[in-house]
């Protein structure tokens, strides 16, 4: 199946051919480590957590890097603030994030690579942009010089005399251009550092990211990824920093996810507009926090809504008390009579949950296909009850299955409560297969024995008795 992003380097929808084939690697901006992670935070990592299980789902092997900011002017300032060295405080907030993370349901990335953890690359890599004539040292700092990079505004198709406003840049009588940033700070009175060619300084914010991608990753990364307040300046710098190093183009596709407001401002910490993740999980389940921001695109804002994030529990309840009766249904042989039902068409739901997140990630439809397919587990089962059929406990696992499938793509799979193993389910068909055999229902035996085929389970009748296996073992 076709995978379509949204490109911003492009503006456009574009296929996606990853660099090497069946291999997609990823570098996704992390937190600034100077206070808790909050909702607009877990929601680029929560799409990146589908995004993820969705191409492994797809056969694609999968390499994920976030970062960590763990020295920065805000860090500097906290820490002093709060009387503890920068790097501890940047510490116990990375631990704090993690925590976080695991608590959401996200899988850990790959790796997460700390800046002050790769000094000795970023000081080479600057080196290098200063023998190429790409950056400049002033009074122990370090400018790249923008100008010298003559497609520089091409991520957010700027002019430079546009990227003069609301840029991220200190007025600084020294540099060469207004728009030229650091690559290199030398160290204020006080301050952490670290040695250099050019005295005792730090690194400036966007070569860390150049650095520790290329390092983990390569060139060109297949996706590169941010929240929107990214695109400009630190993306752009990154183009221009990492292409001017490389010669080579740095990112193939930019992907971006809009905020998270509250309040109809934006969450920052800057501002103190903020909602904290560990907050947030003390009054909603991580699942309906989850399904809340997988339930409007990524590229849309979205507004931090208490009351519509109890709805979703509320949509989780309703989906649960679904497989609920799926698992009576399939729970006890005595139970079972006669008749049939209308299967529903579960390779058109399958197609659907798919083809959307094949679709520039859609999330919403993926969402709304999980729980129609809910849905219809619990009509199916309510039709069924008190005495499902015998011939319809194939269908009754596909569409536990499928769910089950949809749950972990999702990341909203519950471990602990699950009400059916394979194991027990599997025997129990057995048992039943027994019966049948002995009443010389062959036909419907030999479905039962057909539709474990189709679900990886094999079965192997011997004068001792029926045993199964799964396939490949």
């Amino acid at each position: 199946m076709p995978l379509y992003i949204y490109n911003t380097l492009t503006n456009e929808k574009e296929e996606f051919i990853p660099q090497i084939e069946g291999k997609v690697r990823i570098y996704s901006c992390g937190l600034t480590v100077q206070g808790y992670a909050h909702i607009g935070h877990i929601r680029g990592a929560v799409l990146f957590d589908v995004i993820r299980r969705f191409l492994k789902k797809e056969g694609y092997e999968v390499t994920y890097v976030q970062n960590f900011t763990d020295i920065d002017d805000k860090i500097i300032a906290k820490a002093n603030q709060e009387g503890v060295p920068p790097q501890r405080l940047a510490e116990y907030f990375i631990s704090a994030y993690l925590e976080d993370e695991e608590a959401m349901g996200i899988a850990p990335a790959d790796f997460y690579p700390r800046a002050t953890h790769h000094i000795k690359e970023i000081i080479e890599v600057v080196e290098t942009l200063i023998r190429k004539g790409y950056a400049y040292v002033v009074d122990g700092d370090v400018y790249f010089s923008v100008e010298r990079f003559p497609s520089y505004g091409k991520l957010s198709r700027r002019s430079l005399e546009e990227m003069m406003v609301g840029a991220r840049v200190e007025v600084d009588e020294r540099k060469r251009a207004p728009y030229d940033f650091a690559l290199w700070k030398s160290a204020k009175e006080g301050e952490p550092f670290w040695e250099s060619p050019w005295g005792k300084g730090r690194p400036g914010w966007h070569i860390e990211c150049s650095v520790m991608s290329i390092k983990y990753l390569g060139v060109p990364l297949d996706i590169h990824a941010g929240g929107q307040d990214l695109i400009f300046p630190h993306h752009e710098n990154e183009i221009a920093q990492s292409e001017a190093f490389t010669g080579q183009t740095f990112a193939r596709y930019w992907l971006h996810w809009a905020p998270v407001n509250l309040r109809g401002e934006k969450m920052a910490k800057s501002t103190g507009n903020v909602f904290i993740v560990r907050e947030a999980l003390k009054e909603f389940s991580p699942q309906a926090l989850r399904l809340y921001l997988l339930s409007s695109h990524y590229r849309s804002p979205i507004d931090f809504d208490e009351e519509k994030i109890r709805e979703m529990e509320r949509a989780l309840g309703r989906a649960g008390e679904g497989e609920e009766k799926l698992d009576i249904a399939l729970r006890d042989e005595a139970n079972y009579g006669e008749g049939m039902i209308e299967p529903p068409d579960l390779e058109s739901f399958k197609k659907q949950f798919y083809s959307s997140l094949g679709d520039d990630f859609n999330t919403p439809k993926a969402v709304a296909t999980y729980f129609s397919l809910a849905r219809e587990a619990g009509r199916i089962a309510d039709a069924l009850l008190p005495k499902p059929p015998v011939s319809t406990l194939i269908t009754l696992w596909r569409i536990k299955s499928l769910l089950k499938e949809f749950k972990w793509v999702l990341g909203i799979e519950r471990k602990e409560g699950e009400k059916m193993e394979i194991k027990g389910f599997v025997e129990l068909l057995v048992k039943v297969r027994d019966k049948l055999r002995k009443q010389k229902l062959f036909e419907i035996a030999d479905e039962i024995r057909s539709g474990l085929g189709e679900l990886g389970i094999v079965l192997e009748d011997h004068p001792q008795g029926t045993v199964w296996r799964l396939k490949g073992e």
